[in-house]
């Protein structure tokens, strides 16, 4: 029987094609003046007398790569926090390297990856050599980062803020009745917090989901107040009073408050370091680009640990947990499996620490990637360390490792499901004018987008997602050693920060990739000294390096202002509801931390 064939639009093809055209111009045009910022003089070689100049400007995930932003239609550098800790690291005990100049405004990163960078900075600090942080205006993350600096400047006339932490969540319930769009929510019975779906649902925070979210952003602020007082001597009682009255309005007011140490112009501050580095003045100051100074020491490290065989494998699980093999960002359920796979069948591994950052996602692909770390844990140590979000699935993909380190200010936990089935019938029948007709074998062979479920399929399908919910938190009571009820308890979609988290027994200790690592090797009797990495990840890194490496520091990057950023945000959201397939465990909602 052949096919109908349906008529292509013009219109559309001829659209795609400009669009393609257009895409490929751009990506051309960027090579070009990527490659144009390469043959400026910026030194390959260390000398002397350096001091690191630390910007980090571009968005950090946990692997440095390069990626295509299809908003801006521009390349943007992703540096890696495993490229971070390991330049950190090695500037420690480089001779050449004098000391750090922190010169951070803001970070695109969370702040479990904030916080594992100051502790790295903390512990660099021990070497003897200086860190000194100066800026013209400093965000939260910005300050949090930099306060860890012997001596913290500020700009005269440049901005302080300092004002606590808050969360804006978009509703899009109002949106979509507009548009006739009704969107039929799915959640396990008692899965109270798991709010993934409240912004279709509701026009603000249930009462449940304010609980929780206040929770744990006071986690996250405490953890910020606790080092900022140790290392700035000021008490958290007066950090909370400054934000709660405002004292700071300008930069140099923080000068008064004991939250930084002068007020300083940038030729000032390159004064300072050129007395530190030991050169006679500003003009002869070694500034080089941290971000090239630590791509150059993780590729070196990793060829290295090749050359002379491995022994521990880390395998990268960051982004959204998605069916399949999914993309550059996503965690595929299939290509995540064979990474781990990979690493339990090389004899020459000893122990697995699988580094997970992701919100969660589908269901079915984390039970696929859940599978494969008991297998790999019957035959070697799998230890999970968590980055700025392991939850829903992150969490899922976690729960039967070995052991989970944490940061306080991880994002973690959020034990629930859901499913979301949009009904858009009343849309096209009353915006558009279509109408729908349907022809069925049996009762319930079409559940689509444009067919309202009936009572007996909604029931139905709840029934499907609470026997999911139910396997879920069998599988955290098996590997965390708990009952079901005592899951349940302290699960039903609630999010925790890392410092509740260990608490109630989601995470064994607190720590970042590197502590997982040592802990790894401890277990199968590998010395510090003897430690040789294995990278499993589905970035593709290596022949992206070179043109990563093209990139200086000091480039501009694309910016956006936060409506945008929110507006974008939003659409990908909704976009990523009309993909989903199957159940979901995903964190609650989409947030920005201001």
């Amino acid at each position: 029987m052949s096919k109908e064939r349906k008529p292509i639009s013009f219109i559309k093809i001829f659209f795609a094609s400009l669009l393609a055209i257009f895409v490929s111009l751009g990506l051309i045009f960027i090579i070009f003046f990527g490659m144009i910022n390469a043959m400026m003089p910026v030194p390959n070689q260390i000398s002397k007398n350096t001091v690191l100049h630390l910007k980090l400007n571009s968005p950090i995930s946990d692997l440095t790569y390069i990626d295509f932003n299809q908003t801006t239609l521009q390349l943007e550098k992703r540096l890696g926090l495993k490229d971070i800790l390991v330049g950190i690291e090695s500037a420690k005990t480089d001779k050449k390297v004098k000391g750090i100049f922190i010169n951070v405004a803001d970070l695109n990163t969370g702040m479990a990856n904030v916080k594992e960078i100051r502790d790295a900075l903390e512990d660099f600090k021990s070497s003897g050599k200086f860190l000194v942080a100066y800026n013209e205006n400093y965000t939260k993350k910005g300050y949090y980062l930099s306060s860890v600096a012997d001596e913290v400047y500020v700009f005269p006339s440049g901005l302080f803020d300092f004002l606590g932490l808050g969360i804006e969540t978009m509703f899009l319930k109002g949106a979509l009745e507009k548009l006739d769009v009704k969107m039929q929510i799915i959640r396990g019975t008692n899965n109270k917090f798991k709010s993934a779906v409240e912004p279709l649902m509701y026009e603000k925070m249930s009462d449940a989901n304010r609980e929780q979210t206040q929770k744990y952003l006071d986690a996250l602020w405490n953890e910020m107040l606790k080092s900022i007082e140790k290392d700035r001597g000021v008490s958290i009682n007066t950090l909370n009073e400054i934000a709660d009255s405002v004292y700071i309005r300008r930069s140099a007011q923080a000068v008064d408050y004991k939250l930084a140490d002068g007020v300083k112009y940038y030729d000032e501050i390159l004064e300072i370091l050129a007395a530190k580095s030991g050169v006679k003045g500003s003009d002869e100051v070694e500034l080089y680009p941290f971000s090239r100074y630590a791509i150059k020491k993780g590729k070196n490290k990793i060829l290295k640990a090749k050359s002379k065989g491995v022994n521990i494998a880390v395998v990268f699980a960051e982004g959204e947990i998605v069916d399949g093999n999914g993309k550059l960002g996503q965690i595929g359920g299939n290509s995540m499996s064979a990474l781990i796979r990979e690493a339990r069948e090389d004899s020459t591994i000893k122990a697995v620490v699988l580094r997970v950052n992701s919100p969660g996602g589908s269901a079915l692909a984390s039970d696929i990637i859940w599978r494969e770390i008991i297998l790999t844990k019957q035959v070697k140590p799998v230890i999970v360390s968590m980055g700025n979000v392991a939850a829903s699935g992150g969490y899922y993909i976690s729960c039967g490792a070995d052991k989970i380190y944490a940061q306080p200010n991880t994002i973690t936990g959020s034990i629930g499901v859901f499913g979301v089935i949009p009904f858009t019938g009343d849309l096209l029948k009353n915006k558009l004018g279509i109408t729908i007709d349907r022809v069925q074998t049996n009762a319930h062979s079409i559940m689509s987008f444009n067919k309202k479920l009936t009572e007996e399929e909604f029931k139905i399908i709840q029934q499907g997602v609470d026997d999911i919910y139910d396997d879920f938190i069998s599988k955290v009571g098996e590997g965390r050693g708990m009952s079901k009820a005592e899951v349940d308890s302290i699960g039903q979609g609630r999010v925790w920060a890392g410092t509740d988290a260990i608490n109630i027994g989601l995470v064994d200790a607190f720590g970042g990739l590197n502590d997982a690592i040592a802990d790894a090797a401890e277990r199968v009797n590998i010395p510090k000294e003897d430690i040789k990495i294995k990278v499993l990840t589905t970035i593709k890194t290596d022949k992206m390096m070179e043109l990563i490496e093209s990139f200086s520091e000091e480039e501009s990057q694309a910016t956006e202002s936060k409506i945008q950023q929110q507006l974008m945000e939003m659409y990908h959201y909704v976009k990523q509801i009309e993909n989903h397939s199957g159940i979901q465990a995903r964190l609650p909602y989409l947030f920005w931390i201001d």
